[in-house]
Parts: C-alpha cells; structure tokens; sequence
C-alpha cells in the first residue's frame, strides 16, 4: 500500500511539475514580448530624457527622479513613468498654474465668440492645446509603463513557476525511490511471513 502511495503522489507531482514548466514558458514568453514591444513603440517616438539646463529649472524632487536617466533614450516603463510625471506634468502644471485641461477647458468653452477672439481668448485656447496635447503623451506614456511593469511580474512568475518545477521534480523523483524501496520491502517482508509449503 505505501509503494502505490508513493507512486501516486510522485506522478501527481510530475504532472504539476510540467504544467509549472509550461506555465513559466508562457510566462517567459509574455515577459519577452512585452520588453520588445514597449522599447520598440518608445523608442519609435524619438524621446531623449532631459539633462543639463533642462533638468537645473526642475523642482529638486522632479530633478532627482530624473538624473539617473539623463539623456539616454526613452526606452522603458520606468523611464516613461518619470518623463511623464516629473517632466512633462511639470511643465503642464507651471503653463496652467495647476489647473487641468477640465478646468482650462470649462474656462473656454464659458467665453463668449468675442472673448474667444481676444488674445486673453487666444491665449487660454494654446494653453487648452497644449494640456490636451500633454496629457495625451502622458497617457501613452504611462500606458507603456503598466505594460513595463506586468512584462516585470510576469517574468518574475516565470522565475517562481521554475523554482516550483524544479522543487516538485525532485520531490517525485525521490518518491518514486522510495515507492521502489517500499515495493521491495514489501515482497521481503511477504516472503518471510509466507507459510512453509507441505507435501
């Protein structure tokens, strides 16, 4: 009983290990094609991150954010989280004095034709743009961050699915040992407690 035992949870954690193995091939898998596609769509826009008198007339909290990738290309989730936050929402904020582009834009749509036409009009019209514009790229931007940052969860559950096919291999391997131990233990012990045949 406890060689069949024993081969029965072996191959049950057999089965598990493979599923564990083509899950972390999956995984691996969507990990890599993610990396791919968010450097390949960041990079076709032409980004450089910020440096030199572009970072100096930066709050000290968006400079430092920003440092580390100065000048290099925008090119990945972390890089386009901070060129979307600390440079490009700062520039939105300083243009709109904080204001949204729902505030600017509320604020223009209550002008009149002729206030529309006046250069205050003109005016809040290019900064009504220009937020538009801002939160358009901030919103590409940060799309391309999330999809940085599952394409790193998925890579580390490919790591864990591994680990755990690896650990579950073993553990069946060393099952099956012991069911081959159990097994021959078995027909010892049945030998010995055999009656003696009797003509």
């Amino acid at each position: 009983m406890r060689s069949s035992f024993d081969k029965l949870i072996s191959w049950t954690g057999l089965l598990l290990a493979a599923f564990l193995l083509l899950a972390g091939a999956l995984l691996t898998w969507a990990y890599v094609f993610i990396g791919n596609e968010v450097e390949s769509q960041l990079s076709i826009q032409g980004i450089t991150m910020p440096e030199g008198q572009a970072l100096e007339s930066l709050p000290q909290e968006d400079r430092d954010a920003l440092e580390q990738y100065a000048g290099s290309p925008l090119d990945t989730g972390p890089e386009a989280k901070a060129y979307a936050d600390h440079y490009i929402l700062v520039h939105m904020n300083a243009a709109s004095d904080g204001r949204t582009y729902q505030e600017v834009s509320g604020e223009y749509q209550a002008m009149s034709l002729a206030e529309k036409a006046s250069p205050q009009g003109q005016a809040l019209a290019g900064l009504r743009e220009t937020l538009f514009q801002g939160n358009t790229l901030r919103g590409l931007l940060l799309y391309g961050y999330a999809f940085a940052t599952m394409g790193t969860i998925a890579g580390i559950a490919a790591i864990g699915a591994y680990i755990g096919a690896i650990i579950l291999l073993i553990l069946s391997l060393l099952g099956m040992r012991h069911a081959r131990r159990a097994a021959a233990e078995e027909q010892t012990n049945g030998a010995q407690v055999s009656p003696p045949i009797t003509t």
